[in-house]
């Protein structure tokens, strides 16, 4: 398998349409990447367009979890070389800091899927390892390739991928910059499942739906626990155990927590207050 070159790519002709798109299912945001003339290559545009949805989905109690998709043959193909080259700022818009797309680095407490339609290159396989977990299309395509192009995946790809794969795996695609396609990615455990294409959203909402039916402060905590446990090499650390108690004070003692046990005790499915 060869990676198309890509990932970093020239913009097409600008047009008038939003850079990314943001829309709302039950309680799932959708945001979908939307300039497949160029595979979705993040400009500030995109950056921008992104980092605010996720804050819309951050400040929404509405909205529980979140998808990240593309529109097009591609998820992203990286940086917007004919942008960067111009010396403009690919960045999100006020917010450096928010990294790759306006998402890299971009924490929210809630969950993200990464619904990965096609090519996911240099910073978009980067934004893929941001999320929490991956549907992806049997057409989907995973690379680092930057060490080929004389630069380094430098959007979160080498501190991330050996945190989620075997360490001698991660290097070899670190180091190579060669493609994995996504049945090589399942069965590596680098993502959740497979689907045909024409299923990618279908299979993402559903998942989607499935942790949002769930307690939205116990999985807010758990994801932040989950994170925090990274920061230790050791699970038996008395710090990393204080963080457990204090969400533990916390969840035992919330509206949603009390009725979980009572929606068990009467039999019926519990209603959720998110407090």
């Amino acid at each position: 398998m060869t990676v198309p070159d890509g990932f970093l790519v020239e913009a097409a002709a600008p047009t008038d349409e939003p850079a990314a798109l943001f829309s709302r299912h039950g309680r799932v945001g959708v945001i979908t990447l939307n300039r497949p003339q160029a595979l979705n290559a993040a400009n500030s545009a995109l950056s921008t367009a992104v980092g605010q949805a996720l804050e819309t989905l951050a400040a929404d109690p509405e909205l529980q979890v979140g998808i990240i998709t593309g529109t097009g043959r591609a998820f992203c193909a990286g940086m917007d070389l004919k942008a960067y080259a111009a010396g403009e700022d690919v960045s999100a818009d006020g917010h450096p800091e928010w990294g790759f797309a306006g998402a890299a680095r971009h924490y929210i407490d809630k969950p993200l899927i990464a619904a990965v339609n096609g090519l996911a290159l240099g910073g978009g396989a980067e934004l893929v390892l941001a999320c929490d977990l991956v549907v992806a299309s049997d057409k989907a395509v995973f690379a680092l390739p930057e060490v080929k192009r004389g630069l380094f995946a430098a959007g979160g790809g080498v501190l991330r991928l050996p945190r989620q794969l075997p360490r001698r795996l991660a290097m070899e695609l670190i180091l190579t910059g060669e493609p994995l396609a996504a049945a090589r990615a399942l069965e590596l455990g680098l993502i959740n499942r497979v689907v045909p294409s024409e299923q990618l959203l279908d299979e993402a909402l559903g998942l989607a739906r499935q942790i949002a039916a769930n307690a939205p402060l116990a999985v807010q905590t758990s994801k932040r626990l989950a994170h925090a446990g990274l920061r230790w090499g050791d699970d038996w650390d008395d710090e990393l155990w204080q963080l457990n108690e204090a969400a533990i004070d916390v969840i035992m003692n919330s509206q949603d927590g009390r009725e979980g046990a009572r929606a068990f005790a009467e039999k019926r499915d519990p209603v959720w207050q998110g407090k």
